[in-house]
């Protein structure tokens, strides 16, 4: 099958989650608008190329289908999920990767924008900052949730959220309570089991974890260095003896030498034995690092417990030639994991930040210029609707690379003006209401094809996990 009749039926499929027929042509020429090598994907840009001669009403039609149709990207992404999951190579191994993304943003006025950590700039900057679990395995990963942060400022601005249409179900909530909707949602919705991989930002919070063994999943998270924790030679006192006269004490108790350690200390003492592990093969030379992993037991609130909590696995990396270890993890792992396991499934989540960077050099995921909820999360579903389709494409031809079928941009009208520049404003120096009947086309051109992503080389190897 030809790759854009190919393209046809996967946009026919995804339509299926529209829920009305008039939408349909929204969806073909946004997606289709987003395959395209151009410079800048926002609303305009994809309406010129996409109907050429009639920019202005392409325009109103895509704006409204992004920024006002009442479609589902729930649904959506679901279907999307369909067509990429099978050739992901869950089957030997499955990763449900958690991160978020920040979109550099000007003004206040765009829905959650504010001044806040901003990942694409690493510094603290005026953007708006978006949440996502992603589904990974062997071959590949795409993304199947993706919703906005909202500030607390904005949460409890109604002003605000009515102006950018932010639903009254959303409350604020933090990243990791987030995420955790985001996991019970495709537990829910029986989407294969896998092990949930964050980093510390996620992972250094208590209930995000026990959230996640209580749906039954196993995690790979990464830690900060102060964490705490009790390992079996550094163990808290039982609860104080009882005196016979009011309630038995129950809780555990902390005095020197029975203190916990923080991962930092206990990485760096002789309990920790690195050794030379080898994860993948990258670009240009094998990935390897120092190792050392041991059994341990988080000591979040001990000394309101009853017992200790349940052993795990903490993982270190510790470069060699580094003054002190670079990455800590904590694992739910099974007690009989290897550290050449531990390591491999803990290195899953930098897939998350190739995918962001296609969505956003590609696929325009920070393009989007309009102000409200419903547009921010539109856009972003149709970007990763275009990603998983080419993710699938180049899982499905092996070694085809990025650019083997590259498209042609259709071409502009020579009197083409982008909405905004100071000369759209121009009075007509004629009064010919129809001056382009003789050149308009009577049907559109099909795009010839579409690039591919580049295929990267994975090593098969996993955690036990739990369905």
């Amino acid at each position: 099958m030809e790759m854009v009749e190919e393209f046809d039926v996967y946009l026919e499929h995804l339509c299926e989650a529209l829920g009305h027929r008039d939408r349909h042509a929204g969806m073909k020429d946004y997606c289709r608008g987003l395959m395209l090598p151009i410079e800048r994907k926002s609303v305009e840009p994809l309406a010129a190329h996409a109907d050429p001669l009639h920019v202005r009403a392409k325009h109103q039609s895509l704006h409204h289908f992004v920024a006002k149709s009442e479609w589902s990207d729930a649904a959506v992404m679901d279907r999307v999920r369909q067509w990429v999951a099978p050739l992901l190579g869950t089957e030997d191994g499955c990763y449900w990767i958690v991160d978020d993304t920040g979109h550099p943003k000007q003004g206040k006025h765009s829905v959650g924008v504010a001044h806040q950590y901003c990942g694409q700039l690493g510094k603290t900057a005026n953007c708006q900052v978006a949440v996502s679990l992603s589904l990974a395995g062997a071959g590949g990963s795409v993304p199947m949730a993706y919703q906005l942060y909202l500030p607390e400022g904005w949460a409890a601005d109604p002003v605000r959220r009515k102006v950018c249409g932010v639903p009254e179900e959303i409350a604020f909530a933090t990243k990791p309570q987030i995420a955790l909707q985001q996991i019970r949602a495709a537990r829910a919705e029986g989407v294969a089991a896998g092990v949930v991989l964050a980093d510390a930002a996620y992972g250094d919070e208590t209930d995000f974890r026990d959230g996640i063994t209580e749906l039954g999943l196993l995690y790979v998270v990464g830690m900060r260095p102060a964490t705490t924790v009790w390992t079996s030679d550094i163990l808290p006192l039982p609860p104080k003896p009882w005196s016979g006269r009011g309630l038995k004490p129950t809780r555990l108790r902390t005095a020197p030498g029975h203190e916990p350690i923080t991962l930092k200390a206990l990485a760096m003492s002789a309990t920790m034995l690195y050794q030379k592990v080898t994860w993948r093969e990258g670009t240009n030379t094998a990935l390897s690092s120092r190792f050392a992993c041991l059994r341990v037991r988080a000591a979040h609130r001990t000394h309101l417990s009853q017992s200790l909590r349940a052993e795990e696995w903490l993982l270190v990396e510790w470069p060699e030639g580094d003054a002190e270890p670079a990455r800590y993890w904590l694992s739910t792992a099974p007690a009989e994991a290897t550290l050449e396991q531990l390591v491999f499934v803990a290195k899953m989540r930098w897939r998350i930040e190739r995918d962001y960077e296609e969505l956003k050099q590609e696929f325009g995921l920070s393009h989007y210029e309009g102000r409200g909820w419903t547009g921010f999360h539109h856009h972003a579903t149709l970007c990763i609707a275009a990603y998983a389709f080419l993710m699938r494409k180049r899982l499905s031809q092996d070694g085809l690379k990025k650019n083997d079928a590259q498209p042609k941009t259709p071409g502009l009208p020579k009197n083409y003006i982008p909405r905004g520049s100071p000369t759209s404003a121009t009075p007509h120096t004629g009064f010919n209401p129809h001056p382009s009947l003789a050149n308009r086309l009577h049907h559109r051109a099909k795009t010839a094809a579409m690039p591919l992503l580049r295929k990267g080389k994975w090593e098969r190897k996993f955690v036990t996990q739990s369905n």
